[in-house]
């Protein structure tokens, strides 16, 4: 059996190898979609696991039967609890991919902070999510999901819960919005496709100017031969993936959603302009990741990279 290594809020050792997928584990075990989806990536990947599992800074209180615990008693308590949570879920892991190296990692701090720190070594972080109301999502998924999204320096995946059916065939959606980093989030989609023996649907989302003005029918030419160029070339490396690309208009929160229902999962820039501007930094960052029915693939810009 693996052992969860390193699980201390003095870091771990870090092995000598390819850079593992990270991937923040729920205190809840009910909660495994997120961490089945990072064993199935690392397996089709090859890719060490490494599983971490953060608390915050512990707060003062009262026992039930009153006196002030210790500063010292909560941390005891509180990396006991730790530690089984990522004890289950190794053995989830063990279970489900025998064949994946997988350790784990107790840390104190902010998950989002920690998360950030890890993801520095990291070929991909996977958190997960849960659809809740707007409040509750403030304090949860999307307290740690935004700020991680914004300043990671590798994939970042977001992977609702519960798990939904998908269409059949299998197909990945790809939102391009003719920037300069398109061209890592096209050539990603065409990898997760490929790992995933699925199709790729490659997105332009047209948002017409609110009160008008504009050549709606030379606009969408030129949003079609943005998407044609961005698209062009990067399939070579995976000619098994069938490629369809398609211009639609409305609002990206909106097709993206939609587009999202029955696909494996959605992969977009966090940085963009046109259709897309805005996309992971602002309300319709928030409006994928809280509704979004697949798997959110972000990929940073290359600078942050």
């Amino acid at each position: 059996m693996t052992h969860t290594d390193g699980m201390t809020h003095d870091g771990m050792t870090r092995a000598e190898g390819p850079p593992p997928i990270l991937v923040g584990v729920d205190p809840d075990p009910s909660q495994r979609t997120a961490l089945a989806w990072a064993a199935d990536e690392a397996a089709r990947r090859r890719l060490p696991l490494l599983l971490l599992h953060a608390q915050g800074v512990p707060t003062p209180g009262y026992r039930p039967t009153g006196g002030r615990p210790s500063w010292e008693e909560w941390n005891t308590a509180l990396h006991v609890a730790g530690d089984h949570t990522l004890r289950e879920a190794v053995a989830f892991v063990e279970s489900r991919q025998p064949q994946v190296p997988v350790s784990g990692l107790l840390a104190e701090g902010h998950p989002a902070w920690v998360l950030r720190e890890q993801a520095q070594h990291a070929t991909a972080v996977v958190l997960g999510s849960w659809h809740l109301s707007a409040a509750q999502e403030l304090f949860t998924s999307a307290s740690v999901a935004l700020p991680l999204i914004a300043h990671a320096t590798c994939p970042v995946v977001v992977v609702p819960e519960p798990q939904r059916v998908t269409d059949h065939p299998p197909y990945f959606v790809v939102g391009v919005d003719g920037g300069a980093e398109s061209a890592a989030v096209v050539d990603l989609a065409f990898e997760e496709a490929a790992l995933h023996g699925a199709g790729l649907r490659a997105l332009y989302v047209w948002h017409p100017p609110r009160f008008g003005g504009a050549d709606e029918e030379a606009a969408l030419d030129e949003c079609h031969r943005l998407l044609s160029e961005a698209v062009a070339g990067h399939g070579a490396a995976h000619p098994e993936v069938e490629l369809h690309h398609e211009v639609v208009r409305g609002h990206p929160v909106r097709v993206l959603i939609e587009q999202s229902a029955h696909s494996l999962g959605l992969v977009v820039g966090t940085r963009g302009h046109g259709g897309f501007t805005g996309m992971l930094l602002g309300s319709v960052s928030q409006g994928v990741l809280h509704h979004a029915r697949c798997p959110v693939i972000t990929v940073p810009r290359a600078h942050d990279r």
